[in-house]
């Protein structure tokens, strides 16, 4: 019973990570398109404000991680 609840546990902190990294790059990426047809130049900035929320799945990733090998 208590590994299928870290394994609910592990599964929840990736997913819920992977969604909120889903949503933020969804507005990120609307915007940025539109930043960069009115400035080109702004491609670099946008680019590198595009990979910031995909910390949020690494992060999620580590926790699951974590839990499935680290607690027992």
């Amino acid at each position: 019973m208590e590994m299928g609840l870290i394994a609910i546990g592990a599964g929840l902190a990736m997913g819920l990570s992977a969604l909120a990294t889903a949503i933020a790059q969804a507005r990120i990426g609307a915007a940025a398109v539109g930043a960069v047809v009115e400035k080109p130049e702004t491609f670099g900035t946008v680019l590198i404000l595009l990979v910031i929320p995909e910390t949020l799945a690494i992060f999620g990733f580590t926790v699951a991680i974590l839990l499935m090998f680290g607690l027992k």
